[in-house]
């Protein structure tokens, strides 16, 4: 009977005693003799991994002379030898089987001419496959309790701004690029940059990120969302079931109010997401709403020619549902919706009672969030203790595997579903950086006609979320309503 050899071993495991290439070869061919068979050839795959067959040469070499018929039997020091996945040592025991050709494992003592060997060689397989998966959660497991203490990963490259090399747990700052970061959220929060704006400055100055040569408006929004720099850990980035962040042993680069600056100016940018960006001469872009059929109106330049003959460029708003005949309300010009803007604000008199209705809505909102994140982390409790209790009952051997994973996984995605839901209900207000509506209209009030068209942009992005617009019977703006963040 031809018997070709097959020997594998991992790049990790080559200081294992009774695991190097030469080793399994000396001790199978020895076996060879004993068993009266005739050798035919060697097939090695040296640090290679056995997870998969599809990245071996040597085990896909021997398959095709299998097929070709060149091989009767196949022999291996040990079944993980071959492989440690389920699917491709079924995948083998067909083509065993329908080629007529053996297999035999000496430290398992398997032989697939039997009907108990090859159901034997797939419930070592299941094991096999089955201890890789706890390798690979023991992992997962060590990364994630690291990242809890505050160590920085860093698997691929520090954050920029600061530098990790080798085996350093912490990293550390670097001085030059965190000069640039603290520019970088300088320009976004107190310039009022947008992030294009602020990629063309970095550009321009010939200035580099880590990892390649220009910036772009996402690598400049990967910083400004960058927990690292108030001090946080990250975990998980591309897993948002498994992501956490947690106080890092680094030093921060950012004040923490700064940065909740950004994030604040975020959220409320992408939430306005205005037909056009906002510039100075119509800056109630994104923000201001049809009062008759409820769309966002949408920036519209118009041409007029005054008096004097000379044409000029005036800026306003339309209703896109009014050339469509759904809605009556046309084009409103800018300095209209501006003039009612402010006829509005000044006639609220009573601060005091609009800014403690507010805040009572917020207590009332607080106590709704508090409950609700008191029920999801309750029901996190009681699943958490379900999986102590199904992990005993398998150790126990009262549940079979194929339980105990359907169990587990069920499990799992119960606990994945209420920590979603955590995760999406608001953080209690913070007093010490509330701004209140009386805030808002007071400096309004007090302000407005001193301000700059730029800073009037800054003020509508910052304070206000929607302004709900009609036209009068004299084709003058009407604001309904003002809504503030």
């Amino acid at each position: 009977m031809k018997t070709a050899i097959y020997v594998r071993v991992s790049t990790d495991e080559q200081a294992k005693e009774g695991y190097s290439i030469r080793a399994q070869i000396e001790k199978l061919k020895s076996f060879i003799k004993v068993k009266d068979w005739s050798f035919y050839k060697v097939y090695a795959d040296e640090g290679i991994s056995g997870k998969n067959i599809k990245d071996r040469p040597a085990i896909n070499e021997m398959i095709e002379d299998i097929k070709a018929g060149n091989v009767d039997n196949v022999l291996v020091y040990k079944i993980d030898r071959l492989t440690r996945s389920t699917r491709d040592l079924i995948e083998l025991t067909d083509i065993f089987k329908a080629t007529g050709c053996s297999f035999n494992s000496v430290m398992e003592s398997i032989d697939t001419a039997t009907a108990s060997g090859r159901m034997f060689l797939k419930i070592i397989g299941i094991f096999a496959e089955f201890e890789r998966e706890n390798i690979a959660e023991r992992i997962t497991l060590a990364a994630e309790k690291k990242a809890r203490e505050g160590y920085s990963l860093g698997y691929f490259t520090a954050s920029y701004g600061y530098d990790k090399a080798g085996k350093d747990k912490i990293q550390t700052i670097n001085l030059e690029e965190a000069k640039i970061v603290k520019e970088i959220f300088a320009m976004y929060v107190e310039g009022n940059m947008s992030q294009n704006a602020i990629t063309k400055n970095l550009n321009k100055r010939g200035i580099k990120p880590k990892l390649s040569e220009t910036w772009c408006a996402e690598s400049v929004r990967g910083v400004l969302r960058n927990t690292n720099y108030i001090g946080k850990v990250r975990y998980s980035l591309n897993n948002e079931e498994r992501y956490f962040e947690a106080d890092g042993k680094h030093e921060p680069i950012i004040d923490e109010e700064v940065f909740l600056q950004a994030q604040s100016k975020m959220v409320r940018i992408q939430k306005k997401m205005p037909t056009k960006r906002p510039k100075e001469a119509s800056f109630f872009s994104g923000t201001i709403y049809c009062g008759k059929c409820g769309t966002k109106l949408v920036t519209h330049n118009y041409y007029i020619t005054t008096k004097k003959g000379e044409g000029l460029v005036r800026g306003g708003y339309r209703c896109p549902n009014h050339n469509k005949g759904l809605c009556t309300i046309g084009r409103i010009s800018h300095r209209k919706v501006e003039r009612a803007f402010q006829d509005y604000i000044d006639g609220i008199e009573d601060l005091t009672a609009i800014d403690d209705e507010m805040l009572e809505q917020e207590n009332k909102q607080d106590k709704i969030n508090a409950l609700l994140r008191e029920e999801a982390e309750k029901a996190i409790a009681k699943i958490e203790k379900k999986e102590r209790d199904v992990m005993n009952l398998y150790l126990e051997e009262q549940l079979t595997f194929a339980q105990y994973s359907e169990m587990t996984k069920k499990l799992a995605d119960d606990k994945a579903f209420h920590t979603q839901q955590l995760s999406n209900i608001p953080s209690e207000t913070k007093e010490d950086i509330r701004i209140t509506k009386v805030d808002v209209i007071t400096n309004f009030q007090m302000n407005w006609q001193n301000l700059t068209d730029t800073e009037k942009l800054l003020f509508v992005q910052d304070c206000i979320e929607k302004i709900t617009v009609i036209r009068g019977e004299k084709q003058e703006a009407v604001i309904k309503g003002v809504d503030f963040y």
